[in-house]
């Protein structure tokens, strides 16, 4: 079984507290925060870590909060690799409204990069890189990071028969669909996302099938994943495509995690070698269970045990 390693290059200290309501000027009287650690590949790690499976999360370190987050992950059970980055590990605030049950999420940049720090991070990969790895690269790009980082990452890693997961964002996801890379084996991206590069919308379920098998046949990656929300999501490889939707109503609490439960979910299946469709369907039953935990709870495994039958995969 191939190993698991989550790349995080800008991770958080996550905060999550509620208030009776979120008005201006007023001094707001807030819950006691639940503390998490955060950031897309460390939030990966642990639901590979709540669904049963193993990984070791590579993570930037920097100052007092960058300490305090690798005890977090280390209370968690997560296999950890740090490396020295720039400044101080930021943090992240999610605040519940609990008169309107609206969740306010406050989300810091993180400090400034220099190519040294990116070449840091590039070995500490190559260390901590075997044979036949699924490398999963998550979540936001610090500020100073080249928008390539993704192809770098995938072209500096080829040669060892390594697959790279690829969920991101803004100015990197616009560079991987414009400049394709080798290197890619995995992308997921959202429907805004899809939409905003499709540059129209993708109302039906076909007409995303129809954009991601675009990607996949221009090399952008061999495997393209698109969320389309509480639709459910449709994965395209080669010229077949799939949608995969709970059947069941779930209610929403928060939708922190929900991606990268479903990234989490969707690893561990594919290193255990599960058909694509199945792959599909068990992410599909974590990011469901995802919205309906507290703050950045993540996916519970009962529930996504309780959510896998109800979800429907159909070829599209």
């Amino acid at each position: 079984m191939p190993s698991i390693l989550t790349v995080t290059l800008n991770p958080t200290v996550d905060l999550a507290t509620s208030a009776p309501a979120i008005v201006p000027e007023l001094k707001l009287r807030c819950a006691s925060p639940q503390v998490d650690p955060g950031g897309g590949g460390i939030n990966v790690s642990r639901a590979i870590r709540l669904l049963g499976g193993r990984s070791t999360a590579l993570v930037a370190i920097g100052g007092a909060q960058g300490a305090r987050l690798l005890e977090l992950l280390t209370e968690e059970g997560i296999a950890t690799v740090g490396f020295q980055g720039p400044g101080e590990t930021r943090l992240s605030l999610s605040v519940m409204d609990l008169a309107t049950k609206q969740q306010f999420r406050f989300v810091m940049p993180g400090p400034e990069w220099s190519e040294r720090d990116v070449k840091r991070a590039l070995d500490t990969l190559d260390q901590a890189t075997g044979s036949d790895t699924l490398v999963v690269l998550s979540g936001s790009q610090p500020p100073g990071v080249a928008k390539t980082f993704p192809a770098i990452l995938g072209a500096h890693i080829h040669g060892r028969a390594a697959r790279v997961i690829v969920d991101t964002s803004g100015p990197a996801l616009h560079a991987l669909v414009e400049q394709p890379s080798d290197g890619v084996h995995v992308l997921r991206m959202d429907g805004e996302e899809a939409e905003e590069l499709a540059r129209k919308p993708l109302t039906e379920v076909a007409d995303t099938a129809t954009f991601a098998r675009g990607l996949v046949a221009r090399g952008v990656a061999q495997i393209v994943i698109v969320a389309r929300g509480a639709d459910g999501s449709v994965l395209a490889a080669g010229g077949d495509a799939w949608h995969a939707v709970s059947t069941r109503p779930v209610p929403v609490v928060s939708k922190v995690g929900a991606g990268d439960s479903f990234v989490g979910a969707f690893t561990l299946a594919l290193a255990r070698g599960d058909a694509l469709p199945d792959c599909l369907a068990l992410a599909v039953a974590a990011a469901s269970a995802a919205v309906m935990s507290d703050g950045t709870r993540l996916c519970d495994p009962h529930v996504v045990a309780c959510l896998r039958p109800e979800v429907a995969v159909r070829a599209v």
